[in-house]
This record gives structure tokens, sequence and C-alpha cells, in this order.
């Protein structure tokens, strides 16, 4: 099986990486089924980088029918130490404008028919979670966008909702986001956060924005064709950022704690875990479970 240190989650707009070199691609299965799509493997700086569409390539699948669970799990098999997800969001915040680029450092759940964890069944875990975004990566990310990236606004911190879809927010609902204080909206990033969590791997989100959802006086200005420009153009500054930020890490040991999240989190004494279950998650659990 070929090896990736680095694994780029693309959202919507964002199918394919072409600064990639020495391509091949790579279809695995996984214990929880199989990803999204095939992966595209490649070189960028000097490593090795996995890049898989979120919902497929052409847009397939709902943010719901996403499989998470196999998407980050392959990600560990493949040898991923650190994340880069973007994400298409919309705006809750006056401040942050389509085309804007904000690192989230916060999630919020609002969704409420998928699998966050890959724990249960047999073995229980609860990692940390207070803060869900590596320090490191984002550190990495800001960055790079502010080298690399002029003309456009960067914003770092803030909190990501994620919410169920595919409808997008009432009016209502929108606006009890922005009291609560929420800057993005988006429907995919959080799960991703929490897997990747339990799977040791660094995790930080790209979020780009796109509208400010629905709450806006100007809503109803905004078009499909805006829209859709906008994802096009953010995916353009979505692969300039990242390709630089892969160039910045390269070679840089995994200093952050991300690396080490489950070394006290798996409660189930090892005698009472079931082989099924350690099998089932060998490559998550294996170097503390034998």
């Amino acid at each position: 099986m070929p090896d990736a240190m680095i694994g780029v989650i693309g959202g919507s707009g964002l199918y394919q990486m072409p600064e990639l070199s020495a391509v091949e691609e790579v279809s695995l299965s996984t214990p929880f089924g199989d990803p999204s799509d095939s992966f595209i493997i490649g070189t960028l700086a000097g490593i090795r980088v996995a890049f898989l569409p979120r919902h497929a390539r052409g847009h397939k699948l709902l943010p719901t029918e996403i499989p998470f669970r196999a998407n980050i799990y392959a990600m560990k098999l493949l040898g991923v130490e650190r994340i880069i997800s973007a994400s298409a969001v919309g705006s809750l915040r006056e401040e942050l404008k389509p085309m804007d680029i904000v690192f989230p450092d916060q999630f919020f759940d609002r969704t409420r028919q998928r699998k966050s964890t890959f724990f249960g069944e047999g073995i229980a875990a609860h990692v940390g979670f207070g803060d869900p975004v590596c320090r490191d990566l984002a550190d990495a990310l800001e960055q790079a966008a502010r080298a690399d990236l002029k003309g456009i606004d960067i914003h770092r911190g803030g909190t990501y909702i994620c919410m169920e879809g595919p409808a997008f927010s009432t009016k209502a609902e929108s606006e009890l986001y922005r009291s609560w204080g929420m800057s993005v909206i988006g429907m995919t990033n959080l799960q991703e956060a929490k897997l990747a969590r339990e799977a040791e791997i660094c995790y930080a989100t790209v979020a780009l924005v796109t509208d400010y959802d629905c709450w806006h006086p100007d809503h109803d200005s905004v078009t499909v064709e805006m829209i859709i420009e906008f994802l096009n153009r953010n995916a353009e500054n979505a692969q300039k950022l990242i390709a630089s930020t892969i160039g910045r890490i390269a070679g840089a040991d995994q200093r952050c704690k991300c690396g080490s999240a489950l070394k006290h989190a798996i409660i189930t004494s090892p005698d009472k875990i079931a082989p099924e279950a350690k099998e089932r998650l060998k490559a998550i659990i294996g170097k503390y479970v034998s």
C-alpha cells in the first residue's frame, strides 16, 4: 500500500489537485465501508500527499451520505499524519465576506443522523476535544495564506457550526446561530474533526466563504451563478494555499498532542475487548491494544 504523510480533503468546488506529480489512483476498503472516492496520491514539495474529494468526483454525495468514518480510517491506513480540509461555508458575520478565508478554531454540532466516532460495539473511548483544531497546522495554513494570497482577507479563529442539511438554514435558524456567536456555517467538518482526533491525525479547516447565508439584508441579491463563481475562485485560492502550506510543513515533525490523543482515552479493559473489535480498529488502537 502506498504511503502519504499529508491528507487533503476537498469540498465543494475542489475536486482535484493539479499540483501533484507522480500521481497514482488508489482504491481502499475499510471496516467502515468504502471512502467517498478513490484517493489521488502524488508528490508535492518532496512528500507524498493523499487527496480525496469529500463528495466524490462529480459531487454525488449529500453531506449526510458522506462516509466520514471510512474516509478518515483510509487516511490512517495510508499513514497520513495531518489532514487539511477545504470547505465552502456561509458567513454568519458581516466582516466575513464572500471570498474571505477563515481558519476556525472551534466547532458546534447541529447534526442528527451521523456517526462521529470509531468506537462502540464493545470498546469505549473518550478523546479530549476542547481544542478540536490542531494549532500547529492552523498556524502553518495562516502563515501561508498571509504570505501567498494577496488581496484575500484572512481571518483566524471563530466557530464553524455544522448543520445537517441538505437544505440551507431558515432565517430564524440563521439569526439564532448569529446570536450564539457562531462565525461560519457548513455541513461537513465536525465529523471529520472528531474522527481525525480519534485517529490521532492533526486536522485543520480552510473555510472558504461563498455567501452570507440567509440572514443578510442583501441575501436576495445573491444568485446561484454568483455562488458558483465564488466556488470556482475559492477553489483556485485553496489549491494555491494548500500547496504552499505543504511546502512549509514538509519534513516537519508532529510536535503537537494530536498524535497521542488516544493515550489515556480508551476506557475498556484490554482483556474485555473482543478480538473482532481489536481487528476492526487495528489501524487506530494497535499501538495501545495488542
